[in-house]
């Protein structure tokens, strides 16, 4: 049995739902036997280039440091009209301070937001952050079928 078109999000409907920015939960790859580190995290998305943009805090043993070129999953879902919508994006982060993309990164995040949600139990001034980006490889939005159930 095929899974109806109609649960599928096109790209506008896609690019509506992430807005320029939200929360979501990035799981970045594992090492060796690990399981893979899962957080709720904010970003920014540029709709223009299919861009997503994070501030990850990177303090030692956080589990994001050596962040750069691991693969990853950004998950954001939530509930739109009392339908449930989710976005799954996969690919690999890509640090903003590399000279190859700097210019790109940017452009791209004057055209995001990215919450500033205080997570940390002490002033957000007081945190390491760093920048990065995911060009996604994948990138699908599924909305709640209406069966008329």
């Amino acid at each position: 049995m095929s899974t109806p078109d109609s649960v599928v999000m096109d790209g506008d409907e896609r690019d509506e739902f992430l807005g320029r920015g939200g929360t979501g939960v990035l799981s970045l790859a594992p090492t060796g036997d690990d399981a893979p580190h899962s957080i709720p995290v904010s970003y920014g998305y540029d709709p223009v280039e299919s861009t997503f943009y994070f501030r990850l805090a990177v303090e030692s043993g956080s589990g994001k440091t050596d962040a750069v070129d691991r693969s990853v999953s950004f998950v954001v879902y939530d509930s739109v009209d009392d339908e449930w919508r989710s976005v799954v994006a996969s690919g690999r982060l890509e640090g903003t301070t590399d000279d190859a993309i700097a210019t790109e990164t940017l452009e791209g995040l004057e055209r995001v937001r990215i919450p500033l949600v205080d997570v940390f139990g002490r002033p957000p001034s007081e945190v390491p952050f760093e920048f990065y980006r995911l060009v996604p490889d994948s990138l699908t939005g599924r909305k709640e079928a209406t069966t008329g159930v």
